[in-house]
């Protein structure tokens, strides 16, 4: 039993300290950003609008891009990469690009009213819809700024903590054998009380931990496994197009909003991407629906339209693992249960900032000890 807790501890220190920096940055960077929404809504300052729901009628689509793109629009004869039809704010978000061609640095950003196509703001290339310093968090949140490779090495950081963590949970089983839960031996050394806090505070957030270490691991892994998504089941699709050119003429993308509305009956459109060689179909409208209960929201279905003639292509299902990435992105910052539960996911981040620190604490005050032993000990003594 001694032997197997010994390798317990080993396995709690290592793993924890291999991670505790990086998830130290994680959780400080992830508190602004459960609440991403709220700050990039109030920094945009946009007038309010209701809601949309699953029966308001929405500005026609054709005259929304005509009103961007066109002679007279915001932004003539440029691209239309994308459509997002933002439910909570009544407003329609439209991707824009100098060409088809140019790098995804220069898209920007025109924000219509839902209902009345009203621009609530045509942005520039280069502007935000949110402050540019929580657009460098949310980076140094996920990647580090060091792209697919980045995202790999957080992931990795998480898994390291879920082992930290199962371990630490599998101590503090012997540990607190004759103690009360929550104790924290005021009486006793600074050493002492550190590590009952750590012991605590570790405890109590154990099950958010692994849920929001679960759900990273998962977020970090998004691009390849779309990636494999649009290598596998998309591409068998797009087999009988593969050697055509794209479309030149695009049909209308309201005809093809209101096909994909028909293929999913009782489901909303969620968002529309344009012939895409990169990121969707070169040759299809790209729409994702979902549902109107907090669960089936999440879940977004593909509908492929044929951007020549407006037909429905298919509507393929949801592959499991796309299904476990739209689950988890959300629940990983709190977004299911609104405002309370976006508090409660904050309170916990804090916590575990505390587990954190308080580890690290306890591993340098560790060594300290063991350095002034050293330091004591008589050089000339044998």
């Amino acid at each position: 039993m001694a032997r197997s807790m010994r390798r317990w501890l080993w396995v709690h220190k290592w793993s924890s300290l291999l991670c505790t920096l990086f998830l130290l940055v994680v959780c400080v960077t992830g508190l602004p950003l459960i609440f991403l929404d709220e700050i990039s809504e109030q920094w945009r300052g946009d007038p309010g609008a209701a809601p949309l729901s699953a029966d308001t009628r929405l500005v026609d689509l054709d005259q929304l891009v005509a009103s961007a793109v066109g002679k007279h629009g915001a932004f003539p004869g440029e691209t239309v990469r994308w459509l997002s039809i933002e439910d909570d704010l009544g407003q329609i978000w439209m991707g824009l690009a100098p060409s088809y061609g140019a790098a995804r640095a220069l898209d920007h950003v025109v924000r219509f009213d839902a209902r009345s196509g009203r621009v609530v703001r045509a942005a520039r290339s280069g502007e935000h819809t949110s402050p540019m310093w929580l657009g460098l968090l949310f980076r140094l949140h996920t990647d580090w700024f060091a792209g697919l490779a980045g995202e790999f090495f957080l992931a990795s950081m998480a898994l390291l903590f879920l082992i930290a963590t199962v371990s630490g949970v599998v101590l503090y089983g012997p540990f607190m054998q004759k103690l009360a839960f929550g104790t924290v031996r005021a009486q006793r050394s600074r050493r002492v009380r550190w590590l009952d806090l750590h012991n605590l505070l570790g405890i109590v957030t154990v099950a958010w931990v692994v849920t929001v270490g679960v759900t990273g691991i998962v977020n970090q892994l998004s691009t390849p496994l779309y990636d494999v998504w649009r290598a596998t089941a998309l591409d068998r699709l797009l087999a009988p197009w593969r050697h055509q050119p794209m479309p030149a003429q695009l049909f209308s993308v309201q005809a093809a909003y209101e096909t994909a509305l028909r293929a999913e009956p009782g489901k909303t459109v969620r968002s529309l991407r344009f012939p895409d060689a990169q990121l969707g179909s070169p040759y299809h409208y790209l729409i994702w629906t979902r549902g109107a209960t907090t669960l089936t929201s999440q879940l977004a279905t593909p509908v492929l339209v044929d951007a020549r003639s407006g037909r429905l292509t298919a509507t393929p299902p949801l592959p499991w693992y796309l299904a476990a990435l739209l689950m988890a992105r959300p629940l990983h910052f709190g977004d299911y249960g609104g405002m309370p539960l976006k508090i409660l996911w904050a309170a916990l981040d804090l916590m575990t900032l505390g587990v954190l620190g308080t580890g690290a604490y306890l591993w340098i005050a560790r060594r300290r000890t063991r350095s002034g032993a050293v330091g004591r000990i008589d050089p000339t003594a044998r």
